[in-house]
This record gives C-alpha cells, sequence and structure tokens, in this order.
C-alpha cells in the first residue's frame, strides 16, 4: 500500500522536528510545515504556513492525507476553522495534547483547558484522530541551558519535583505509529517517560552529561514567577505553569509502560536524554 502524504505542523520544534525525521527515514512521504526559513534533510518538502491564518493552510494541505498537529497557541480560538480546514483535504489528525488532560472534570489551568478543548473539537470533526497525552517534556530542560553555560547553576523553584519527563524521540516513535497504521485510531494514550526524576536530579544528570557539577539553587515560587515576567513570558502562562508544577509534589504524574507497549521499544532515560542533549548546555 501506498503511503500517503503527511503534513507535521510545529516541524522546527523538538517534537516536530523529530516526527519528520522519522518519517522521512522510514521512507515516508512528509510536509513540514513552517512559517519562516528552515532546514530539514533532503527529500523532505517543506512548505509555508501559519495556523493563526487557516487560509495559508490550503497550499500545505494539498494531497495530505494525515495531519500532525502541534497547537502553538495559549488558547484555542481559532482552532475551529483549523481543525475544518484540514478536513477539506485529510481524512486523519493526530494531535500534541497533555497528560495534564486525562481525567480532568472541572475547567483547569490555561494549557489543560486549550488541550481539552482541541481534542474535543478533534473528536467531533468526523476526522480519524488520535490524541497523544504525553508527560513534561524533557526538551523543556533546554530552557537551563544559558545559566548552566555562563553559571554552573540552575536557579529554579521546587528542586524535589519530581516528573517521568520524556524524550521528544519517543513522542515521535509514538506519533509516527499513529500517523502510518490503525492501532491507536480513536485512542488517548498517555505516554510517559522510564522514571520519576526530581529536578534537582534533572540537573546533575546534565552535569554527568557535560563533564562538570551543575548546582541547583532552589528560589520561591514568588521569585520565580518575577523571573518569567521579567523575562517576557505572557501572564496566562505563568500563571497556568507554577502553581501546576506545584501540585506535582503530592501529586506526580504516572508513570507507565505505553511506548515500549505501541512501539515496541521502552522509553528512554532522562540520562540519555540529557547525553543526546549535551552540546546544547555546553
Amino acid at each position: 500500500m501506498t503511503q500517503s502524504r503527511i503534513l507535521v505542523t510545529g516541524a522546527t520544534g523538538k517534537v516536530g522536528g523529530a516526527v519528520v525525521a522519522r518519517l522521512h527515514a522510514a521512507g515516508v512521504p512528509v510536509r513540514a510545515l513552517v512559517r519562516g526559513e528552515a532546514d530539514f534533510p533532503e527529500g523532505v518538502e517543506v512548505v509555508r504556513g501559519d495556523l493563526g491564518d487557516p487560509a495559508s493552510l490550503d497550499t500545505a494541505l494539498e494531497g495530505v492525507g494525515s495531519v500532525f498537529l502541534v497547537w502553538p497557541f495559549l488558547s484555542a480560538e481559532g482552532a475551529s476553522d483549523v481543525i475544518d480546514t484540514i478536513g477539506k483535504h485529510a481524512g486523519r489528525v493526530v494531535y500534541l495534547s497533555s497528560a495534564g488532560v486525562e481525567g480532568e472534570k472541572e475547567p483547569g489551568e490555561a494549557i489543560t483547558m486549550f488541550h481539552a478543548e482541541l481534542e474535543r473539537l478533534i473528536e467531533a470533526s468526523g476526522l480519524e484522530w488520535t490524541a497523544l497525552r504525553p508527560t513534561g517534556f524533557a526538551s523543556n530542560t533546554l530552557g537551563w541551558a544559558q545559566e548552566i553555560r555562563e553559571s554552573g547553576a540552575v536557579r529554579a523553584p521546587l528542586a524535589a519535583m519530581a516528573r517521568p519527563l520524556i524524550h521528544e524521540g519517543d513522542i515521535a516513535a509514538v506519533a509516527v505509529r499513529a500517523l502510518t497504521d490503525d492501532a491507536l485510531l480513536g485512542t488517548r494514550p498517555l505516554i510517559t517517560g522510564l522514571e520519576l526524576i526530581t529536578q534537582e536530579q534533572q540537573v546533575a544528570l546534565i552535569g554527568e552529561a557535560i563533564g562538570r557539577p551543575v548546582r541547583f539553587e532552589e528560589i520561591s515560587l514568588e521569585e520565580a514567577a518575577e523571573q518569567m515576567a521579567s523575562a517576557g513570558y505572557p501572564a496566562e502562562l505563568v500563571e497556568a505553569v507554577l502553581p501546576a508544577q506545584a501540585k506535582l509534589l503530592d501529586d506526580p504524574e504516572p508513570v507507565n509502560n505505553e511506548v515500549e507497549r505501541i512501539t515496541g521499544t521502552p522509553a528512554r532515560s532522562f540520562r540519555q536524554w540529557a547525553l543526546d542533549h549535551a552540546s546544547d548546555f555546553r
């Protein structure tokens, strides 16, 4: 059977880029949606488009059978039009959602709410769908890279907060399975990293990977909020992220073996992720 072309949104991000690379390596026709200049391996088709402008997506969607959808905004505003546009061309959407949606009954923080709304819209669209619900991304720790390079320390709140951070390559492996066969149709797999690792341990493992000690210097949530605001993060993101992280101290995310069940290969450890990305921290 000939594999239909797949459009990957968020193609210049860590997860989207890993999905593009896996599809390309498997010989699947893949098209990367970008807003600006971007470099991809020869054979990856690159098209311009913007999820904030649904009319710009028609050309990108021509001849596409499936879409890997990464939503780049902090609300679901405009999502209905994007999903309608996808539905005019493609038959399947694999949506990168969040583990925070799992079991959510009451209105929650902003990030969980927009993911839940995107899932609802996609499920009501008539498209074939899969909603991937990963735990925290290991790649988010790249936000520490500059201060590690400059000071050998990370100043952040919640040293004891432990998460089963997931390697972007493992998310991509599950996504490619959902995009290329029917095993995950109509499901919402909760996919996690290998084990719970505290933030202090994450910093130590990054230090091991780069061959020099890195310290974790704990600060208060209030100071962290001030730092995020001064760095230009939107208020709704600051208000969503820090309280949600604080809750994880007493109620951490679960750890499961779904990555292995779906792909046949166990999830990679945070230690492995740190080794894979050591050059980003040096």
